[in-house]
């Protein structure tokens, strides 16, 4: 790390997205001591502090110093909503103008508060029944704007009177594909981790990835958190056409590497199967039982999740009897696979919804835009 100097052409270096060793490295550049690095972290994260003035426990002389190396720059806020069943939703502008979103979802008995947290401006992938893949791809996030995501659900999200915590999960489940990101991902989420920032516990810090195979195997030897695979089918000739990254790491493969990611963990960890349920498509009697069947050595619980419906898709959503039906092929089995309802769809911020305003650089929301044009008429 280099140490910024207090000249008008030098960039003010953003704390933010450093991790404690970052930090220590910045404050001993600066000629202080270690500590000072879990102080200006906890009044960061943990106090939402991000006015260096405000940091009192820190003597003035420090605080004007750091005023003119750095400074702590949270991603600016474009729009704030709540659903109607509590999901919260933040519309975050990134610098270039680009604009991402973060969804905080509570569960139903309110012990449980799961923040979903984007780490592309849009998606770098294009599966065919996600919303957020049509919009295209810009850039990946930095560190900060990853972790600024957690800071602004923590700090804006509303107090809780009885001394609960406003974000109890993280999941790297919004827009883009985190292992398409992996530096600026891993850095955050052991941000997330760290007890002088967010203190959550490595099972409570989910990476969900569409099996960018290599990556997993990588995350693997540098950290150990939760494990999603966004599976939606049981064969790779249905995979193909939902998950095109299945074309290059097919579901042997991506399996292999599931069990890989296991052993590292050492303990008794399990991966959640995410499988989005699309009327007609993977919803039959015969997915559930191939299903069942491709995941019988995988230590595993499967999330059910119907498909939530978005212009020119030309994908349904299956009726609630089929999901229950489905459900219960599943338990036949001895799998757990619990329903992820529906939250938030009324402020478009359920699962798959997410769209943000991509500048895109590949092109593929304005030839999906064509489509829908084209098949209007």
């Amino acid at each position: 790390m280099t140490q910024p100097t207090a000249t008008t052409d030098t960039p003010l270096l953003n704390l933010l997205g450093l991790s404690h060793g970052e930090m220590v490295q910045f404050f001993d550049e600066l000629g202080e001591k270690a500590f000072r690095a879990a102080q200006v972290m906890k009044w960061i994260h943990q106090e939402g502090v991000i006015d260096f003035a405000a940091m009192t426990n820190i003597s003035k002389a420090l605080r004007d110093k750091l005023a003119r190396v750095a400074e702590v720059r949270v991603p600016s806020i474009a729009y704030q909503g709540e659903s109607k069943d509590g999901t919260r939703k933040w519309v975050v502008e990134t610098e270039g103008g680009s604009l991402i979103e973060t969804v905080l979802i509570p569960a139903e008995n309110g012990n449980r508060r799961t923040l979903c947290v984007s780490s592309q401006v849009g998606c770098s992938l294009d599966c065919s029944f996600c919303s957020t893949g049509k919009q295209g791809f810009a850039r990946n996030l930095t560190s900060a704007e990853i972790i600024g995501q957690v800071w602004i659900a923590t700090h804006t999200g509303g107090a809780y009177a009885d001394g609960r915590k406003p974000v109890t999960n993280v999941v790297m489940m919004g827009m883009g594909e985190p292992l398409m990101n992996f530096d600026p991902v891993v850095a955050a989420m052991k941000l997330m981790l760290d007890d002088n920032a967010y203190g959550l516990s490595k099972r409570r810090v989910t990476l969900s990835t569409s099996g960018v195979v290599p990556m997993i195997d990588r995350l693997g030897d540098v950290l150990d958190v939760s494990l999603a695979i966004s599976l939606h089918a049981p064969t790779d000739e249905l995979r193909n056409t939902l998950v095109p990254l299945n074309r290059k790491y097919n579901i042997e493969k991506l399996l292999d590497a599931c069990h890989r990611y296991l052993e590292k963990c050492g303990d008794t960890r399990m991966i959640t199967i995410e499988y989005t349920l699309m009327s007609g498509i993977n919803d039959q009697r015969e997915h559930a039982e191939q299903l069942a069947e491709l995941l019988r050595n995988i230590p595993c619980k499967i999330n059910l999740i119907p498909f939530n419906p978005f212009p020119g898709s030309g994908y349904t959503k299956p009726s609630r009897n089929q999901v229950m039906r489905f459900q219960q092929w599943l338990f036949e089995k001895g799998y757990s696979a619990p329903v992820r309802m529906t939250r938030g769809d009324d402020i478009d911020a359920a699962c798959g919804q997410l769209v943000g305003r991509v500048k895109d650089r590949t092109r593929r929301q304005a030839r999906y835009i064509q489509t829908l044009s084209i098949d209007a008429d």
